[in-house]
């Protein structure tokens, strides 16, 4: 029996980098315009690190620091809102630009619509409170639990803020202890110490 056919080789048909790069971006048009996306997420460089952002259909619903792990952050996204994530750098282009604007220090409050669903509860009460905590202004974990209408439950806000999904944007960063130390913080103490530092070089 011959075997008319010939073995393809993909030498023959080249794929330039810009064909490529263009195909993901009609993939990643076609996804969210058919509603085909659970999250979308980018990358982006911050004097504090490489930050993740994801977001659905809803809002921002994820912020992550490097030590995270941002796999391991994708995977629990999967797990939580859905498993069709796909990056999408154009869906979180206000977020990165109002970051850009919040890092040169030319915005203080962000104006960005956030989706909550990682959080609920008590801990979403204490999260969605936070950015009402000033630009460059700080208050404790103690003070936080009074604001809220708990004033024992100043573990349960600590745990609120060390769980926070969307830091920097939901600031965190501004509750200390008591005694004015840091206390904990998800992208660690180096981190928290340069956000408060840049505030109040404002």
């Amino acid at each position: 029996m011959n075997d008319n056919t010939t073995d393809l080789d993909m030498d023959d048909f080249p794929v330039s980098v810009g064909d490529l790069t263009a195909l993901h971006a009609r993939l990643e048009i076609g996804a969210v315009q058919q509603g085909l996306l659970d999250v979308g997420y980018r990358t982006v460089d911050t004097p504090i690190g490489t930050l993740l952002l994801a977001a659905t259909d809803t809002g921002l619903v994820r912020v992550a620091f490097e030590n995270e792990g941002f796999d391991a952050v994708l995977e629990d996204m999967a797990d939580k809102v859905g498993p069709r994530i796909l990056r999408v750098p154009a869906m979180l282009d206000d977020a990165a630009a109002q970051l850009d604007e919040y890092f040169d220090g030319r915005r203080q409050e962000f104006g960005l619509v956030l989706d909550h669903r990682l959080s609920s509860g008590f801990r979403e009460q204490v999260q969605r409170y936070l950015p009402r905590i000033g630009y460059g202004q700080t208050t404790t974990y103690k003070q936080l639990a009074q604001r809220v209408g708990n004033p024992a439950a100043i573990r349960a806000v600590g745990t609120a803020c060390a769980t926070n999904p969307l830091p920097v944007v939901v600031p965190c960063h501004r509750v200390l202890r008591t005694d004015g130390t840091l206390g904990g913080y998800l992208g660690g103490l180096e981190v928290k110490s340069a956000l408060l530092a840049l505030e109040s070089a404002a």
